[in-house]
């Protein structure tokens, strides 16, 4: 069993998040078809490519930290500040991954439903995720994760 004492103490694992937006965006999807795209883009393709961007972040991003020896997962002790690989131009790579999969999603399948749950999904790991990192990270790192912060944006 994980050491919950020493962690974020997150609103909810990101996966499972991103996981029920898709759900969500999907189940909407087959109640009420929202297209959005011109019908002669090749949004397949355009959608595929946005999705396997962002998955390469993510899987970039999962084996930098991994090799600087810290934990991914939300519900395990951050053991380092990794400030290599993606974490040079974005504190919150996974994040940011995930937002470009939903996207690539909403772009292949020509769905808004997609696309609108964003919104929710945006909110729920700025406040109930990123948020309560950034504390967690701050009280346990103290100046490092200060300097940090300071040299690299949340985002882009």
């Amino acid at each position: 069993m994980a050491d919950t004492a020493d962690t974020a103490h997150v609103m909810i694992r990101p996966p499972l998040a991103w996981g029920l937006a898709v759900l969500a965006g999907f189940a909407l999807n087959g109640l009420v078809p929202l297209p959005f795209l011109p019908t002669d883009l090749p949004a397949g393709w355009l959608g595929a490519m946005v999705f396997v961007f962002g998955l390469a972040l993510v899987a970039w991003a999962i084996v930098t930290m991994t090799r600087a020896g810290s934990n991914v997962p939300t519900n395990r002790p951050t053991t380092t500040i990794v400030e290599t690989g993606p974490y040079r131009f974005t504190r919150n790579p996974i994040y940011l991954g995930m937002f470009l999969g939903l996207i690539g999603l909403s772009i292949a399948f020509d769905n808004l439903w997609l696309l609108l749950m964003l919104v929710p999904f945006a909110i729920i790991i700025r406040y109930g995720v990123v948020a309560r990192e950034e504390v967690y990270l701050e009280r346990k790192f103290g100046d490092v994760y200060r300097g940090y912060r300071a040299r690299v944006r949340r985002w882009l």
